[in-house]
């Protein structure tokens, strides 16, 4: 009789440690399959482009007008990447139209990177500008925000007018690139009006 209690004891035991040991094999089932889904959820589709296509160049639309002109030797598109972008790494020209199919702007860069979600085009590398004026601006990095309708860079920028040519670091504009100002201007050079190059003999004007 005096074992009974050991024994009872000993069986709520054997009890606690089964059930203890169901529950351990529950949770680890459990994480296992979380695991798997964790795995499952990223696969090698989420690092390759929906669309590569090659030798591209199309026509894009804005509410229905034709706004853009896009050229380019590569154009992929990564939509399930954070955020979704197109990638041109391998050039692009682009032409900006106005309602009547006039050329507002034009641009060209080595690698551009455009953000769909955000409207936002980042342009690296040898970046050229023309706008409708005849005036040219050149830089390294550039961005062209068109929800905001605001084009931006603060790097260093060359712009050349008619009469002479500015160098700045960085700048905003409008996106016609007609209204612009400068964040820090290093000089202006004046051109000699009988050249089409800057004379020998510039004066150079620094703007605080």
């Amino acid at each position: 009789m005096s074992l009974q209690p050991h024994v009872v004891g000993h069986k709520n035991m054997s009890i606690t440690i089964a059930l203890g040991v169901m529950v351990m094999l529950l949770l680890f089932s459990s994480c296992s399959g979380r695991k798997k889904e964790m795995g499952a959820a990223i696969t090698e589709r989420d690092s390759l482009p929906v669309m590569d296509t090659k030798g591209v160049t199309t026509l894009i639309s804005d509410s229905g007008i034709t706004r853009y002109r896009v050229n380019t030797a590569e154009w992929l598109i990564y939509d399930r990447k954070n955020p979704p972008y197109w990638a041109f790494e391998k050039g692009i020209y682009l032409e900006k139209f106005d309602s009547v199919f006039h050329t507002e702007a034009s641009i060209k860069a080595d690698t551009a990177y455009y953000y769909n979600k955000k409207e936002l085009w980042k342009l690296m590398g040898n970046v050229h500008i023309q706008n409708l004026k005849g005036e040219k601006f050149d830089t390294e990095l550039l961005y062209w925000d068109q929800n905001k309708k605001r084009v931006y860079s603060d790097r260093r920028v060359r712009i050349e007018q008619p009469d002479q040519i500015i160098y700045a670091i960085g700048f905003e504009s409008n996106e016609q690139l007609t209204k612009y100002r400068f964040f820090k201007t290093e000089g202006i050079f004046y051109v000699d009006e009988e050249s089409t190059t800057p004379s020998n003999t510039l004066r150079t004007d620094s703007i605080k």
